[in-house]
């Protein structure tokens, strides 16, 4: 049977469409805020979530995402307020796939048959594991199966055919695709690299190619959903509300962009 990430990117490509998957760390601005954020998300037409586990050392991270989870963590969020921001997310939204980013390390000091069991009673439906190698992932993938949770790998302009063979052949739900070399963060355009390196990825899998890394308005979304599976956004999405005046201008914020967003991933 498809898990609930499969059968909705299944959906968006019966219509003719890309997906749109929304990221923001939990804990941002505040714990009850970023549920808040998580969910006009949601509301504002995101078919799939991302909820970052803020980490102390987000090396793949840009400014935005850094200043992010930094607020977070000085917030003290904790994984038991990441794993409730998906059980309030998802139980609000069911339809809806939930998944975590996150580092490696925090889940494997919590405890990875623990996270995946916890994650799972959430209603999470799976991980991004950017900084996981595919070689020391069977701990973890052998838990995530256990409880019905994708595993999305990323891969990058950089990785060669025989790697992306690797990567997509560990993985589920989705190929991350990273559409510019470097961090993450908003661009004034999407990097040329993206198009070449979701033609090469689909040549070893037939998984969804999701193009996130740069993309901050309906424009830009529409190029990329005129050759990728999906358009993630995530810097955007932060700075919208590090720029607005109060939590309710940053939840306005949020709504009004995915919904732009939305329109641009439909596009013909």
């Amino acid at each position: 049977m498809a898990s609930k990430l499969s059968a909705v990117l299944a959906a968006a490509k019966s219509e003719h469409r890309a997906a749109l998957i929304g990221y923001l760390p939990a804990g941002f601005p505040t714990i009850d805020g970023g549920i808040a954020a998580v969910k006009a998300l949601i509301e504002g037409g995101c078919d799939v979530v991302e909820v970052g586990l803020p980490h102390s050392d987000p090396v793949l991270d840009g400014p935005t995402i850094q200043t992010a989870d930094d607020i977070a963590l000085r917030g003290g969020v904790r994984i038991k307020d990441v794993l409730r921001t998906v059980a309030e997310a998802t139980t609000a939204h069911p339809g809806t796939p939930v998944l975590v980013m996150t580092y490696w390390n925090p889940v494997d000091r919590y405890g990875v048959a623990r996270f995946a069991a916890e994650l799972a009673a959430a209603g999470g439906a799976g991980v991004i594991l950017p900084d996981l190698p595919v070689e020391e992932s069977d701990e973890w993938r052998k838990a995530a199966g256990e409880h019905g949770l994708d595993t999305v790998f990323v891969v990058a302009p950089s990785s060669k055919d025989p790697r992306l063979a690797e990567v997509t052949a560990a993985g589920s739900g989705f190929v991350y695709a990273a559409a510019v070399m470097g961090v993450t963060g908003t661009r004034a355009a999407v990097g040329n690299l993206a198009e070449d390196l979701v033609a090469r990825t689909r040549a070893t899998t037939d998984l969804p190619v999701c193009v996130g890394l740069g993309v901050s308005n309906a424009d830009q979304a529409a190029q990329v959903a005129a050759f990728a599976d999906g358009v993630i956004v995530g810097s955007a999405f932060v700075q919208r509300i590090l720029d607005a005046a109060d939590d309710d201008a940053g939840l306005a914020a949020v709504r009004e962009l995915a919904a732009e967003l939305a329109e641009g991933v439909r596009r013909r």
